[in-house]
């Protein structure tokens, strides 16, 4: 079988709150099933990332200062980032990640940060930079033709506004806004989202929900991901849902 490849972007500037840690949950998650991963990165300046040759691009979430040092950078990957998206590589996105592929966020101090447009979302942050959207969150979303509760923790000063197809409805937290009814972006092959955490060590089901979708793509043939030992994530989610959503 033909290895699963992960395009890490920007993988030293995009980790806020561990986010790193999803590639190695997929990558772990994969290994427990048999499945080769190889973790390619692309960092400020590379020229030869093969974005079309890979089955998954993820980027994490970054700070404003970050962000504005990483923007030209991505849009002189516009085309390409196109491309696979087009060609239906997963798109897995954190944060900063999934701010930048909207059409723009605007800082705080009113500055414009273009987005690669890959998306029609944009984000505009509070001018009240003590205003954030922080804590702890649920999110209901469907994975396959089952709901699923997500949890994560999300930490941001921009609303993001436009959003045709959120990822998931809003249980507990803010969202995409203050006091939002929705939270992220998602299409059959993109996951954008502002939990943190990593938002997969909390959420296994999403994890095997991406490799499955990357596999059948791979194969061509459906893929049903063998059940792994999941006890343990399973009582802390049990023990965080109860917290979070007690009335």
């Amino acid at each position: 079988m033909d290895k699963l490849r992960i395009l890490h972007m920007y993988p030293a500037m995009l980790d806020l709150y561990g986010d790193s840690g999803n590639v190695e949950i997929l990558s772990y998650r994969c290994r427990m099933r048999g499945i080769e991963t190889e973790v390619i990165k692309h960092d400020l300046g590379d020229k030869d990332t093969d974005f079309s040759g890979v089955d998954i691009v993820y980027l994490g979430g970054g700070a404003d200062f970050e962000q504005q040092l990483l923007a030209d950078d991505l849009l002189g990957l516009k085309d390409n980032i196109r491309k696979a998206y087009e060609n239906g590589v997963y798109f897995l996105m954190i944060c900063g990640g999934y701010q930048l592929m909207g059409q723009y966020y605007k800082d705080s101090n009113g500055k414009k940060i273009p987005g690669l447009g890959l998306f029609d979302y944009y984000t505009v942050a509070s001018t009240n930079k003590r205003e954030r959207c922080i804590g702890n969150i649920v999110v209901e979303t469907t994975l396959g033709d089952k709901k699923y509760k997500v949890i994560g923790f999300e930490n941001h000063g921009g609303q993001t506004t436009n959003v045709k197809t959120p990822f998931g409805k809003v249980l507990a937290g803010n969202g995409n806004e203050f006091a939002s009814s929705v939270e992220g972006y998602t299409e059959k092959n993109v996951t954008a989202t502002y939990l943190h955490g990593p938002l997969l060590s909390k959420n296994p089901r999403l994890a095997d929900h991406i490799i499955s979708y990357c596999m059948t793509r791979k194969t061509g043939q459906p893929y049903k991901p063998e059940q792994i030992n999941d006890k343990l994530e399973a009582e802390c989610r049990k023990v965080l849902l109860e917290r979070l959503l007690k009335k």
